[in-house]
C-alpha cells in the first residue's frame, strides 16, 4: 500500500514538474512573442526610419553636388565665354593697330598720329563741354582800368578763364606731337585779349 502510495505522490510530483515545465516553456513563447511584437512594432519602425533619413540626406548630398557642379559648370562657362570674347576683342584691335602702323608705312609714331588725329573730334568736344555752360553774361566785373600788361582787369579775367582749357597745340604737345599747320593760326597762338572800349573824352 506503501509502495502505491508512494509511487502516486511521484507520478503528481513528476505531472507537477512537467506542467510547471510545459507553463515555463509558454511563459518564454509568450515573453518571445510579445518581444517580437514590440519589435515589429516599435523597432522596425525606427530602423526603417533610420534607413529612409540616410537614403533622403544622401539623396539631398547628391542633388547639392550636382546643383553645385552645375552652378561650377555655368560660371566656368560664363568666365570663358567671357576671356574668350575679350581674347578675341584684343586680337582684332591687336590686327587693327597692325593694319594702321602698315597704312603709316611701318612708322609707329606716324601711326600714333593717325590714331591721335581720329580721336581729335573727341578732345575738341570735351574743351567744347568745360567752356560751354559759363555764363559770362551773368558775370559782374568792376574793372579800375588797372592792370598788369597794361590790360585791364576784365581782360586779363577772360584771358585767365581761357587758359584754363589747353589750346589744341598744347594738346598735341603734350602728346609729343605737333599740330599740322593748316590748324595752325597766329591768332590761336596768341593769347586772349578782351576789346577795350575806348575811353570817351568829356
Amino acid at each position: 500500500m506503501r509502495i502505491a502510495l508512494a509511487s502516486e505522490k511521484v507520478q503528481s510530483a513528476r505531472a507537477l514538474e512537467e506542467a510547471y515545465l510545459a507553463e515555463q516553456k509558454a511563459e518564454t513563447a509568450r515573453a518571445e512573442r510579445e518581444r517580437s511584437t514590440q519589435n515589429a512594432n516599435v523597432v522596425i519602425p525606427a530602423e526603417i526610419a533610420k534607413q529612409r533619413a540616410i537614403i533622403d540626406a544622401q539623396a539631398e548630398a547628391e542633388r547639392i553636388r550636382k546643383q553645385a557642379k552645375g552652378e561650377a559648370d555655368a560660371i566656368y562657362a560664363k568666365m570663358e565665354a567671357e576671356a574668350k570674347g575679350l581674347f578675341e576683342i584684343l586680337t582684332k584691335q591687336a590686327e587693327g593697330y597692325r593694319e594702321v602702323v602698315s597704312a603709316a608705312g611701318g612708322d609707329p609714331t606716324k601711326a600714333f598720329q593717325l590714331l591721335l588725329i581720329e580721336k581729335l573730334p573727341e578732345l575738341v568736344k570735351t574743351q567744347v563741354e568745360a567752356v560751354k555752360n559759363i555764363k559770362i553774361n551773368k558775370i559782374t566785373v568792376w574793372d579800375s582800368g588797372q592792370g598788369e600788361n597794361g590790360n585791364g582787369s576784365t581782360a586779363n579775367f577772360v584771358s585767365g578763364m581761357m587758359k584754363t582749357v589747353p589750346p589744341l597745340n598744347e594738346l598735341f604737345n603734350m602728346a609729343g606731337l605737333n599740330l599740322p599747320a593748316y590748324l595752325k593760326s597766329e591768332d590761336l597762338e596768341k593769347p586772349f585779349q578782351a576789346k577795350e572800349e575806348p575811353k570817351s573824352e568829356e
